[in-house]
Order: structure tokens, then C-alpha cells, then sequence
């Protein structure tokens, strides 16, 4: 196929394709006579996989190219592939340095849950500063806090490896792999707000018709401004 049809079953624009091009992000096609460039499917599904990660998760073309060498490299176990897509996510983003005590408070709250856990791993940082952010502000969050983030966490990575499973070969596996944990966290940050709305009007209620209705039904308020 041309560009033009790759962009059209895409659905990401020429520009961008050909950005996307420029930066390494998706390989090269097929050289025809002329200026003539062929692509096919495998164009189309690493266009998607491209936007998923850059759109929906958020990454810059830095960290993407570096988590879609870790797809790309063929001699990796599906572990191996896992750890480098998760190093490849954080590492060179700008952030404060953790500081021990929070780091030994996300251990510990790890090694309570009975997870097999390295040092190394980049989420031990990334939850530990979170923690010294709320010291920041003077909040401590308490064992039952965390606790129940930890509990939820588990779920969630569980449902994500038990996921790939339904994939039909280890390729495939691994690139679920890889994009759930990027745009995970971004599925993962939508339902909590919507949870959060929930619980909100559960803890703090309001009068009249100031209830927000469950996702995808018309408020009261809303029907009746549709009424002649």
C-alpha cells in the first residue's frame, strides 16, 4: 500500500506518518521505482502501537523508541522484555531523587504483600517520591492508605498478565505487554477519577439535583431541559 492508504487505515495523517518515519519510530518500506515507498500490515500495526504509546500514554518519542527497542530486539525473554519496558518508561525523565525513608516504607509495603521484588525495579523510586510529595504537603499516608493501593495494584497487574494469555503467539504477548503497561496507568487514572466522582457523592452529598447520574444515563436536571 501507499502512504496515503497506510495514513487512511491508520488513521494517523501523512505528516504524521512520515514523522513517525523521521524519527525511527516506524520502519522503513519497501523502495519501488521512483520515489515510490510500498508498506503493509506490519506499517499499519506499528503506526497504532506508535500513537497508543505517544497519545494514550503519554511517552515522549524518546521513551517510546526506547520501549519499542525492546519489542524489537529478538533475544529476549518475555521477563526481560518486561523489565526493559518498564526502565525504558521512566529512565530519562527529570525527577527528584527519592529519599531512604520512603524507600523503605514502598519496601516494606511490598515485602508485606509477598511480592518477589528487585531493588532496581523503577517503580520502588517513582512510588517512594510520590511519598515524599505528600510529606511535602503534610500528609502521611497511613498503612491502611497504602495498603489498599497495594491491594488494588495486585489485582491489576494479575489481570494484566493473566491478559496475555488470549494473544496468539509470544510476539503478540509481548507487545500487549509492553502497551498495557504504558497506557494501563492511563486506564488506570480514568476509572479512578470516575470512582473518585462516585465516591465523592457517596461521602460528601448534595441536595437537589446536583447528583452526577451514572456514566452514560441523563441527569434528572438534564431531562427536563429536554422536555417541551
Amino acid at each position: 500500500m501507499r502512504i496515503s492508504e497506510l495514513s487512511r487505515r491508520s488513521g494517523a495523517p501523512v505528516t504524521t506518518l512520515k514523522y513517525y518515519l523521521r524519527e525511527r519510530l516506524v520502519h522503513e518500506g519497501e523502495r519501488r521505482s521512483g520515489n515510490q515507498t510500498d508498506y503493509d500490515e506490519s506499517h499499519v500495526q506499528r503506526v497504532r502501537l506508535v500513537r497508543a504509546l505517544l497519545d494514550t500514554g503519554g511517552l515522549s518519542i524518546a521513551a517510546a523508541r526506547r520501549v519499542l527497542a525492546t519489542l524489537d530486539a529478538d533475544d529476549r525473554s518475555m521477563a526481560d522484555t518486561f523489565e526493559a519496558a518498564q526502565h525504558a518508561m521512566t529512565d530519562g525523565r527529570a525527577h527528584h531523587e527519592a529519599s531512604d525513608a520512603a524507600r523503605r516504607r514502598v519496601a516494606a509495603l511490598a515485602g508485606a504483600q509477598g511480592w518477589r521484588t528487585t531493588p532496581d525495579n523503577p517503580g520502588l523510586d517513582l512510588a517512594a517520591r510520590v511519598l515524599d510529595d505528600f510529606a511535602a504537603i503534610g500528609y502521611e499516608p497511613s498503612d491502611a492508605y497504602l495498603d489498599a493501593y497495594a491491594a488494588a495494584a495486585d489485582r491489576i497487574a494479575r489481570a494484566d498478565l493473566a491478559a496475555l494469555t488470549d494473544r496468539e503467539s509470544p510476539a503478540l504477548a509481548a507487545e500487549l505487554m509492553v502497551v498495557g503497561t504504558v497506557v494501563g496507568d492511563a486506564l488506570i487514572a480514568g476509572l479512578r477519577r470516575l470512582a473518585h466522582q462516585e465516591a465523592t457523592a457517596e461521602l460528601f452529598p448534595t441536595t437537589g439535583d446536583a447528583h452526577a447520574a451514572p456514566a452514560g444515563h441523563a441527569t434528572h436536571a438534564t431531562q427536563r431541559k429536554d422536555l417541551p
